[in-house]
């Protein structure tokens, strides 16, 4: 009955496609490695951006909240599952974010397809960059709307659809900030003008952004001062606070609004309580840390430095995303298992993730690596990539 899979399976091995689970353990008193097997790798596939994935304050906090609170929550939100340290996280979100409410949902996925179906349904239209993260590519199709893709930061293609569509009951423009694969950040000032202009809605994903950039680690909306002209603001604590889960920022109505028609929050069990409380100390550490921002800006325009005097095209910008485009599969894949062997953990990314045609390895970067560390491994990467063919000699 089921003889399709293997042949499907077999399809996805030919073609350097299949996908498989390896264990991973972190390391005692070293972060920024990993442990694959009895290997000890230097992690530079890792979202902990921050570094706070290991933090002992966190863990505190995560271990008082468990002894009291339980080990889950029990119920869904609106259930009974909606515990005190929820209403003290959102409310420090709303604070952080300088919006009227805050809403935690279960993680990024979640909150990307609970609030553009909430938002959008038959009858509208989402304008949606092309190389948008998969949650929001999903929550659209799910969403019923009409499925807009423009060219990837291409704002006269916005434009052309939004007059294609300036009759449509409801408009809603969603873009990554910093984009996950390629670590180039949104045109957000030419975004946030175009919403303006046709009366459009304007959702951002700082899920690669927060922490990283803002006064005090909000997100590049912040940073450019545009937090005002965004409608909804969705970010994760699964990459720079180093925990889990997602939360959405905005206004009353909206978080209000949420409450009542997302329905991947009515319909999940809420996250833990202990898990909760951890976020609320992960928060506070990443408004407090400034140095842990400037460890990481430092250490990725170090690492694109490198990696560009050695011969590869990373583009400019200060992202701790650094994609090392390779082409084909089977070529990201060697180069893959050829940095485990230096002792680095650096993941081939594959389509679908990726557009066909470049498979890349994607350096993922945190504020615990050292400049000699860095160094090191952008010398074995440019071996690496001579040895494949990647790079001329």
């Amino acid at each position: 009955m089921m003889n399709w899979m293997e042949k499907e399976l077999a399809a996805l091995a030919e073609q350097a496609l299949e996908r498989s689970l390896t264990s991973s353990a972190p390391v005692p008193g070293r972060p920024g490695y990993v442990m694959r097997g009895e290997r000890m790798l230097l992690n530079l596939s890792s979202n902990d951006y921050l570094g706070l994935v290991g933090h002992p304050v966190i863990i505190e906090a995560m271990r008082e909240a468990l002894l009291i609170e339980g080990a889950g929550s029990g119920a869904s939100r609106l259930v009974t599952g909606n515990r005190l340290p929820y209403r003290h996280l959102e409310e420090a979100l709303a604070a952080w974010q300088k919006s009227e409410a805050a809403l935690v949902f279960a993680n990024g996925y979640a909150a990307n397809v609970g609030v553009i179906q909430a938002l959008a349904g038959r009858g509208d239209v989402v304008f949606s960059d092309q190389l948008n993260h998969a949650s929001i590519v999903d929550g659209i199709t799910l969403s019923r709307a009409e499925h807009a893709r423009y060219r990837h930061n291409d704002m006269e293609h916005l434009r052309l659809l939004l007059n294609k569509h300036r009759d449509k009951r409801r408009k809603l423009i969603i873009t990554d900030t910093i984009f996950s694969m390629d670590g180039d950040c949104a045109p957000l000032h030419e975004l946030a003008a175009l919403k303006q202009e046709y009366g459009a809605m304007l959702m951002v994903d700082e899920a690669h952004s927060g922490g990283i950039y803002g006064p005090r680690g909000e997100g590049l909306c912040h940073k450019l001062g545009l937090s005002d002209e965004v409608d909804v603001h969705m970010g994760t604590f699964s990459k720079s606070f180093g925990v889990y889960g997602a939360y959405v920022s905005g206004s009353h109505t909206l978080i209000r609004w949420l409450i009542n028609k997302a329905r991947p929050l009515i319909y999940s069990t809420a996250l833990p309580p202990s898990l909760v409380s951890g976020i609320s100390q992960a928060l506070a550490l990443v408004q407090a840390d400034q140095w842990r921002r400037e460890r990481l800006i430092a250490a990725s325009r170090l690492f694109r430095s490198l990696l560009g005097k050695a011969g590869f095209e990373v583009g400019s910008g200060d992202s701790p995303i650094v994609p090392v485009i390779v082409g084909d599969n089977d070529t990201a894949l060697r180069f893959s298992s050829a940095l485990a062997e230096e002792g680095i953990a650096a993941v081939a990314i594959r389509p679908p993730t990726v557009p066909e045609g470049t498979a890349r390895i994607r350096f993922s970067l945190s504020a615990v690596h050292t400049d000699e560390e860095l160094s090191d491994a952008a010398a074995s990467i440019r071996t690496i990539g001579v040895k494949l063919g990647v790079l001329k000699s």
